[in-house]
């Protein structure tokens, strides 16, 4: 059974066969408010957003970064992330900070995908989070949106 957010992926991505397509066609929103960010952060190198399973939805991501690879990672990433949050602690999770010499990515839960954002090492990560928090959610609420409601617009350009 195909749950209403992996159709929407599938919707998303141009794949409502079987047939494989050139690449996925992002959601104009989302890819507005990944670009924004960029914009908006001194630092951030880079953003994406993905379905729980690792299927890329959007992404503005510099070009020596292949995308579906990096969102393939985020998903695992987030996978064990929330497992380790709820063993240790029974709730939820929200994010996870990844702290490496060349720069911090981080993930951010946002319905049913997530918001990975990477940033150079000398990035201020309360800045990050304050503008990127904000965003996870309206990436959350938009998708949600257009699950719920089918008949909305969707982008036909890929990055």
């Amino acid at each position: 059974m195909v749950t209403a957010g992996k159709k929407l992926l599938g919707d998303l991505m141009g794949r409502k066969s079987k047939v494989s397509m050139s690449g996925p066609a992002p959601d104009a929103v989302v890819l507005a408010e990944l670009r924004a960010l960029r914009e908006r952060v001194p630092k951030l190198t880079g953003a994406l957003v993905a379905s729980s399973d690792g299927l890329l939805v959007a992404h503005d991501l510099p070009p020596q970064i292949e995308p579906s690879r990096m969102a393939a990672l985020a998903a695992s990433h987030l996978s064990l992330s929330h497992r380790l949050a709820t063993t240790a602690h029974g709730g939820g999770f929200h994010e996870v900070v990844v702290n490496g010499t060349g720069g911090h990515v981080v993930i951010y839960a946002a319905g049913w995908t997530s918001l990975t954002v990477l940033a150079g090492p000398e990035v201020n990560v309360g800045r990050l989070h304050l503008e990127s928090r904000p965003v996870a959610r309206a990436i959350a609420d938009h998708l949600t949106a257009i699950t719920n409601d089918p008949g909305k617009d969707r982008a036909t350009k890929t990055h």
